[in-house]
């Protein structure tokens, strides 16, 4: 009661901070007489004086009055529009690091240039994320103009760009793009070999756009940049077969965890019928030689009983394509890892496509909290500024709408069955159609759009439909929703960033139905029209009470229900809104709706009639609280883990950049040396132990595998008073000559560039390695539970020594590698692409810039042209191993001298046709 009180007195908090910048707009408004007067060419001046501002020492924050200023003075000269004090708040919202939620209609996308033109004057880039390629490119087009007229620059991030072009983006004062664009630059510039190569720049400001959508609903998934594994399609259509056999008893399905499992009887069942095809060949299913059967059965069984067709995913171009359960688009490239999606397509029975593992990831949390300084806006934020403070500490503000909002929200009706819901909401889209009122009709799922679809056929009321399979015509429909008597169902508004204007769009219609018109003066005649015509309909959709958003069940989350709701009554118009609900609705079925559906029978509720009261409204508003916190606490638990590997993800990439910086890695690659034959002497020879103890056939094959020459280990053990710092001190200094004398005979700057190259080839091996031991460990770690041990803690401790692991393989590939490559010459290779599909390859190409320097001193010449007399190519023997260069060695034919380094079971280089063991390469 008394925060009640305090608050009418003094203001809530966000009342207070928006107060703070009223000053600030005040001081805006003032400046605006004096920049009305000024000529084009004085206001584009003001652009170099802020910047000279910023020079003299001056703070971004000294100089936002005049910036802003300046913005809103080109918006409207250049696009026609004034922001207005509401929008002046918004913008400083976003430039002080915060959250603005504003309501739909209210401008966001020129909200947004007023920091981001205050920030990019520091010349170090500005970063708007959107929710998708066609947003990113439209706002950039539509502001780039502004832009452009401030002497400001401005690039494009969207797929199907290479890196050149990338590049360029990125180098602009300000870049458009979309959050998984961003992410995937950031984890494809963390496998280039040279540091010319990667596309982005350090990062500065990013503002979000629909930041609910990317940093709270995408941020459950991580992005993977992942390369081909083993093919295992086969295997996945033998067991989808099984699914068949499975009955309701075999399994348990808890639909609020969002898991599924076998029982004891579901069990035996699959072992039995995996016995029968000849899969199940020995033990029980859960032996250890069983653990992939039982990987795939998983898989498949989630696939069946949890994933529905045309709600989580549709079959298109013998695909199966993600839908996006918060925005109703299909997620094109993604796919479902730990091959759940294999499974899905081998339930649809479309073409399999390749498991793959993981190259890099990063989650969308320690994506964007990379960014200094980070801002983001939308309709809809305050139900989750708990979230964005914990785990971004971002704060939400809500900024005033300019009008007063008018629309009218009414209570939900609740209904027994589907089909009485549906059959209401019909019967009120007539009433609505018979008045010329237009209506949005949101729905979860394709499947349920669909479904009223038919019901409105059944009717003849004539309907669009906008869902996955309609993306392409996406903007147009939403454009021209609000025309008089327009019906158009939506599976979900998040993120379309197209308003619907009472009348329709008439900019939309011109650029839509003109398209072919070619004459200037019939183009504008027709156009004038199109005006005359929105205008006339517009005064017609006002007297009807403007749009009527209907929902046909509640969401998950309250925000996609405020996002549905809040696209009536934009701009102080009219509207309304009204959510139909039925007991067989999925938010309603898990929250136990048989005992209220028998409880309704007993009161004895007709067949069409409706609950309606505002009691439910609050009861299913703390239901969808439930399910908003449940799914926190997973996106928090997927942090937690994912914190681990993203500390490790920082020194991994920090080194990389280190490497691609360095001129000169010689002293690390001796430092790598030194402690890689410490720790083979300290495995083989005790401390304090005798000769006889010490292990010597041991130490002879790791120096041979390391070190790649037969030492006589087992006679230095017989010397009298020998110990392991001497026999340490003797294998350092062989070693050393021999990496001495490489370097005598290829040249300093060829060795500094191959230990480079090795270096960052040998790392993404390992760490590409470390992250599927991770994915395995992660996978299992939930079981130490039930030993009573927390299982984070235990994947953080297991997590740090499988690093420490990886750390010691690295240093031991790179000096064995070393050790064992033989150097030539190599023809210059172009660059490797990167593209965004899962599938990549990678060459390197950092030995290629010596290919033109010693291009004049006897280097070879490409594959299959001749060499120069008396020489001839050898290739590297397969026994060095993958992590081996494709490299060769050169041989005069004349100097038997150059014929020392040949392997022994190599053919002869004399041409003799012997190994060159039993030729020239025989003992004395």
């Amino acid at each position: 009661m008394f925060g009640a009180i305090a608050r009418k007195l003094f203001g809530s908090a966000n009342d207070r901070v928006v107060r703070s910048f009223r000053k600030q707009v005040d001081a805006i408004n003032a400046l605006e007489p004096k920049l009305v007067g000024l000529s084009d060419a004085e206001l584009q001046m003001r652009t170099d004086w802020l910047r000279e501002r910023l020079e003299k020492g001056e703070t971004l924050d000294d100089i936002m009055p005049d910036a802003f200023a300046t913005v809103r003075e080109a918006a409207k000269r250049v696009l026609g529009m004034r922001p207005f004090d509401v929008q002046l708040i918004g913008g400083m919202v976003l430039h002080s690091g915060r959250i603005s939620e504003m309501r739909t209609g209210e401008g966001k996308t020129l909200v947004a240039t007023l920091p981001v033109y205050l920030n990019a004057l520091q010349g170090k880039g500005v970063h708007v994320v959107t929710v998708n390629d066609y947003l990113a490119q439209r706002d950039a087009a539509w502001m780039g103009r502004l832009y452009n007229f401030l002497g400001l620059s401005w690039g494009t991030i969207v797929h199907g760009k290479d890196d050149e072009e990338r590049r360029q983006a990125y180098a602009a004062d300000i870049t458009y793009g979309t959050n998984n664009e961003f992410g995937f630059d950031y984890l494809r510039d963390n496998m280039k070999y040279r540091r010319a190569d990667m596309v982005q720049r350090d990062f500065n400001f990013a503002i979000v756009d629909e930041v609910d959508s990317i940093l709270i609903d995408e941020a459950r998934t991580p992005l993977i940049i992942s390369g081909p594994s083993t093919d295992s399609s086969e295997l996945y259509i033998a067991v989808n077969k099984v699914m068949a056999h499975l009955t309701e008893e075999d399994y348990e399905k808890d639909e609020k965890a969002k898991a599924v499992s076998l029982t004891e009887a579901g069990q035996e069942r699959v072992a039995q019928v995996l016995q029968q095809m000849g899969l199940l060949k020995s033990g029980d299913m859960y032996d250890i030689q069983n653990v992939a059967l039982v990987h795939h059965t998983n898989q498949a069984l989630r696939a069946h009983k949890l994933f529905t067709r045309d709600v989580d995913y549709i079959v298109k171009d013998d695909k199966v394509i993600i839908i996006d359960e918060f925005t109703g688009r299909m997620m094109e490239g993604r796919r479902y890892s730990e091959g759940l999606h294999q499974a899905l397509e081998a339930k649809e029975g479309v073409t399999i496509q390749r498991e793959n593992q993981t190259l890099a990831s990063i989650t969308f949390q320690n994506y964007f909290r990379l960014y200094p300084k980070l801002a983001g806006m939308t309709g809809t934020a305050m139900t989750e500024e708990g979230e964005f403070a914990e785990i971004y500490g971002l704060t939400v503000v809500d900024v005033p709408t300019n009008v007063a909002v008018a629309r009218k929200d009414h209570d939900d009706e609740v209904y027994r069955t589907a089909t009485e819901k549906y059959e209401a909401i019909v019967k009120l889209i007539e009433e609505c159609r018979e008045r010329q009122q237009p209506v949005l009709v949101g729905t979860v799922s394709i499947e349920k759009s669909e479904i009223l679809s038919d019901f409105l056929k059944k009717k003849k009321i004539p309907h669009n439909v906008l869902n996955a399979r309609y993306h392409e015509q996406e903007a147009y429909i939403v454009s021209q929703a609000g025309r008089p008597g327009a019906v158009t169902i939506a599976t979900n508004m998040a993120g379309r960033g197209t308003d619907i204007k009472l009348g329709g769009n008439e900019d939309m219609r011109i650029e839509h139905e003109l398209a072919d018109v070619a004459d200037p003066a019939e183009r504008e005649r027709r156009a004038e029209q199109i005006r005359a015509e929105v205008a006339e309909a517009k005064e017609l959709v006002l007297k009807a009470g403007g749009l009527y958003v209907i929902g046909t069940e509640r969401h998950e989350s309250r925000r996609i229900d405020n996002q549905l709701r809040g696209r009536s009554g934009r701009q102080g118009d009219p509207g309304a809104s009204k959510f139909f609900l039925s007991l067989d609705d999925d938010l309603m079925r898990i929250f136990g709706s048989q005992r209220l559906d028998g409880m309704l029978q007993k009161l004895g509720l007709q067949e069409g009639e409706a609950i309606i009261h505002p009691w439910i409204n609050k009861a299913l508003e703390k239901a969808q609280q439930r399910v908003e916190a449940h799914n926190f606490d997973i996106r928090k638990n997927l942090l937690k883990y994912d914190n681990v590997m993203n500390d490790q993800r920082k020194v991994i990439y920090e080194q990389r950049r280190e490497v691609m910086d360095a001129e000169d890695i010689s002293e690390e690659i001796v430092e790598f040396r030194r402690e890689v034959i410490s720790s083979i002497v300290a495995k083989c020879i005790p401390p304090n132990a005798y000769a006889e103890q010490w292990n010597v056939d041991l130490l002879h094959e790791e120096c041979l595998r390391i070190i790649g020459e037969d030492l006589p280990v087992r006679e230095w053990a017989k010397e009298e008073g020998i110990a392991d710092a001497e026999i340490e001190e003797r294998l350092q200094k062989i070693a050393e000559d021999k990496m001495a004398a490489k370097e005598a005979a290829f040249g300093a700057e060829l060795m500094r560039s191959v230990e480079k190259s090795l270096l960052l080839q040998i790392l993404d091996q390992v760490w590409k390695d470390h992250l599927l031991n991770l994915d395995h460990l992660r996978q299992g770690i939930n079981l130490r539970a039930y030993a009573q041990r927390d299982p984070l803690n235990e994947y953080k401790r297991e997590a740090f020594t499988l690093f420490e692991q990886m750390l010691s393989s690295l240093r031991e590939q790179v000096v064995s590698v070393l050790m064992h490559v033989q150097i030539r010459q190599p023809e210059p290779m172009p660059m490797p692409r990167m593209p965004a599909e899962a599938e990549m390859t990678r060459n390197d190409p950092a030995l290629a810039a010596h290919g033109e320097a010693a291009a004049g001193s006897g280097a070879l010449p490409p594959p299959g042209e001749p060499l120069p007399a008396g020489m001839q190519r050898r290739a590297m023997p397969a026994a060095y191993g993958a992590g081996a260069m494709p490299v060769g060695e050169v041989k005069d034919l004349t100097d038997p001298e150059t014929w020392r380094d040949t392997p022994r079971n190599a053919p002869c280089p004399c041409g003799s046709g012997k190994k060159y063991k039993q030729c020239h390469g025989k003992p004395d």
